[in-house]
């Protein structure tokens, strides 16, 4: 594999400093670590169980290249063999670091009672996600007492480009990020599908500017509308609040007029708990 084919488009923007990762260009960058780490995430593409051409397929490995990083992984605990199958899972290693992350996000122990109450109020499902290059994962979802659709579970991954998480998120940060962000989809989407995803941007930066929230009605899901608002925190951080609901319960008109409202300031009251 070369350098060129090293840089992906997720790989771009997976700095957390606004800074496209540019392997080829960096002394400091230990491209075996990453290779490694792609493989772990090559298991959040969809299926738990994986063999190394599988892996290699889903990364742009070489399978050669697959194998002796599934073996060291195997070794130090983040993946486990199935011999039946002669394919490799995730093992608590990965889970571990998880836990760790989440169990120590201050911000979502104490915005579950505000999201509680916003649920029960609305009747909505109330998400807190944060950013993983290209899109938005769940770090908290909280749904009203009887409603047993829209359940997010934390981890689930969302598409930046069509969901409000990701509209919110890309709304609040600087015209520099945004613009490694442009690149790094540009590439990702493609001619035939960028100007589509971008236009849906370009409409999130408008009502952002207008409102101070961000729509996805039947963008991601054509069933499902959502709105969502971006969070500061005191270290930087920008995470996303969002609601969802299935549109036969909460039309366009509604989540738009009244409850996208009430979700900006359920945002300002988390950003004044000073987290």
């Amino acid at each position: 594999m070369t350098k060129a084919e090293t840089t992906s488009p997720e790989l771009m923007v997976a700095s957390g400093d606004g800074e496209p990762v540019k392997p080829e260009k960096d002394r400091k960058f230990v491209e075996a670590l990453s290779r490694g780490l792609d493989v772990l995430r090559a298991f959040s593409q969809g299926s738990v169980i994986l063999g190394n051409q599988d892996i290699a397929r889903i990364t742009g490995l070489p399978k050669p290249t697959v194998s002796r990083m599934t073996y060291t992984l195997t070794k130090l605990g983040y993946l486990s063999y199935n011999t039946q199958l002669e394919k490799y899972q995730l093992n608590s290693g990965v889970l571990a670091l998880g836990y760790a992350y989440v169990s120590n996000l201050k911000v979502r122990q104490l915005a579950k009672p505000y999201m509680d109450e916003f649920a029960r109020q609305t009747n909505m499902s109330v998400g807190l996600t944060c950013r993983d290059r290209l899109h938005m994962i769940y770090v908290e979802n909280r749904l009203p007492p009887e409603a047993s659709l829209l359940r997010m579970d934390i981890g689930l991954k969302l598409p930046m480009a069509s969901t409000s998480a990701g509209r919110a998120y890309y709304c609040a940060i600087t015209s520099k990020e945004r613009k490694v962000i442009d690149d790094a989809m540009q590439v990702k989407y493609g001619p035939e599908v960028w100007p589509e995803k971008k236009e849906g941007l370009e409409r999130a930066m408008e009502d952002f500017q207008k409102y101070g929230f961000c729509l996805s009605l039947g963008e991601w899901d054509r069933n499902i509308n959502s709105a969502g608002v971006p969070i500061k925190l005191q270290d930087g951080t920008i995470m996303a609040l969002t609601c969802a609901a299935p549109s036969y319960l909460i039309p366009g008109e509604k989540l738009r007029e009244s409850i996208a409202h009430q979700l900006a300031m359920l945002a300002s009251d988390i950003e004044s708990l000073g987290v």
